[in-house]
């Protein structure tokens, strides 16, 4: 089992919200914080979570390097969309993975990131990889509740179209959706593990299901990049 946390959004005991504070001392602080928490006395990764161009990225990297000399944990990464924030911590960094947000829907990390993260021995957590539950056997259900303002850039009507694509190819190969949907994303040496969604117990299950089954051929994964969109990065720059 590994175990890992993120810090950077600051929340205060009696006050709504959080507000950024990727500060040495606060990162310091949220970690031991969550320690004491969980019961343990290391935690394997320590993620910054999200992170932006402003920030003073050399003194984050010093929290994390010394959180590891103090044996309070043993790697850190960061959970970020941004490209340049992302390639700026690959360049200073000795950061061992990166969670973003990858699938069928969203594949602008295979334009810039992926290939570069992996040439850097740099880890894939994905996030999304069900597309708000999409890319389920319960798509269409799930494209009438989340689907009808579209995704990134997909309208309401092409994204029904993937939905109904994806469960028409998933008939076809004789797996689910699901199966689909996860075996594609793994299939970049980069990524490394998924995180998934699921608020049943059920749902684990599905997932863990559908992931042992997800060795999918190369003319699949070209099927599922036809019905798909290349898309790119356009904003989160920052």
């Amino acid at each position: 089992m590994i175990i890992a946390t993120k810090g950077g959004n600051h929340f205060e005991p009696g006050k709504d919200g959080w507000y950024w504070d990727p500060s040495k001392a606060y990162l310091k602080e949220a970690i031991k914080n969550s320690l004491l928490r969980l019961g343990l006395d290391d935690l394997d990764l320590y993620q910054l979570h999200g992170g932006t161009i402003e920030d003073p990225t050399d003194e984050v990297i010093e929290a994390f390097e010394e959180l590891k000399q103090e044996g309070l944990i043993r790697y850190y990464g960061i959970s970020s969309i941004r490209p340049n924030v992302i390639n700026r911590f690959v360049e200073r960094s000795d950061m061992v993975s990166v969670m973003m947000q990858y699938s069928l829907l969203d594949r602008r990390p295979e334009e810039e990131l992926l290939d570069h993260l992996n040439d850097h021995n740099i880890g894939v957590v994905v996030r999304g990889a069900l597309g708000k539950g999409m890319l389920t056997n319960k798509g269409q259900s799930q494209w009438q509740k989340k689907g009808q303002d579209g995704f990134l850039d997909y309208d309401a009507d092409q994204l029904k179209s993937v939905v109904t694509s994806l469960q028409d190819l998933a008939n076809e190969a004789h797996l689910s959706p699901q199966s689909l949907a996860i075996g594609y994303v793994l299939n970049h040496p980069a990524v490394s593990s998924l995180a998934l969604g699921a608020s049943r117990p059920e749902q684990v299950l599905d997932n863990v299901r559908a992931y042992e089954a997800a060795q999918l051929s190369e003319d699949l994964i070209k099927k599922l990049k036809q019905i798909t969109k290349a898309n790119v990065y356009k904003q989160h720059r920052q």
